[in-house]
């Protein structure tokens, strides 16, 4: 199997007045190409810092990141957009929807960023795969939080990336709604699409094939799961 994403030794150092922050401390990482990762940790453990640097969102002190096969260190930036954009599909906790735009809008919004003509039955494809095929023209402020996201998950699979990276995408969500974010997250999965998700929700986390475990900027376990998908639910929201 390919590794899509690997890190070695990544350090990273934040200046807060006369104090260091150690985010992370020699942390190794890696994901197989199709595979479904989940990173869980208490609140200040360092999965947000670990994030940004695996989608060259921000630069180690220490350590390397190489992304589909490119040592990432060296890169400029206008090399890294575009590294980031033709690999990489990232969802948030927060949705970051435009509110005048409509679901379908959002969702074509990084092909205008990219200078890339609208695909509508690309677009039409999307709405589909995340369940909204019915709700392309409603404002995000018609939508429910469940949906808002999968707006969010449709907007980050427009360019088609090969890794979708995501950062507590249900920590604005309810229990239920949470659990058909992630039977979606494995229907990408299923389609060859590769996951590294960051959450607290320990039971979610458990539906990944391993989960990584951090504390306090260091990697202090990696588990694999044999059952993977316990207390899945069926349907939307």
């Amino acid at each position: 199997m390919n590794k899509i994403l690997e890190a070695e030794g990544l350090t990273k150092i934040y200046r807060r007045g006369r104090e260091d922050i150690h985010a992370l401390n020699e942390v190794d990482f890696s994901v197989d190409e199709g595979e479904f990762v989940s990173i869980i940790g208490p609140s200040g453990s360092g999965k947000t810092a670990l994030l940004n640097v695996l989608g060259c969102l921000d630069t180690p002190t220490k350590g390397s990141v190489r992304l589909n096969g490119t040592e990432t260190s060296h890169l400029k930036e206008r090399e890294l957009v575009r590294l980031r954009r033709e690999n990489i599909g990232f969802v948030f906790q927060q949705f970051y929807l435009i509110p005048t735009l409509t679901a379908r809008e959002n969702v074509e919004l990084p092909l205008l960023f990219s200078h890339k003509n609208g695909n509508e039955s690309r677009i039409d494809e999307i709405l589909d795969m995340v369940g909204l095929e019915e709700r392309g023209d409603h404002l995000p402020g018609q939508l429910s939080g469940g949906e808002m996201q999968r707006v969010a998950i449709g907007r980050a699979l427009i360019n088609d990336p090969k890794m979708i990276l995501a950062d507590e995408p249900t920590g604005n969500l309810d229990s239920l709604t949470s659990l058909m974010i992630f039977n979606l997250f494995r229907d990408l999965k299923e389609r060859g699409l590769t996951l590294v998700i960051v959450t607290h929700n320990m039971d979610l986390a458990k539906q990944a094939e391993r989960m990584y475990t951090l504390r306090d900027g260091q990697m202090v376990s990696c588990e694999k799961l044999t059952s993977p998908g316990n207390g899945v639910v069926e349907g939307r929201r």
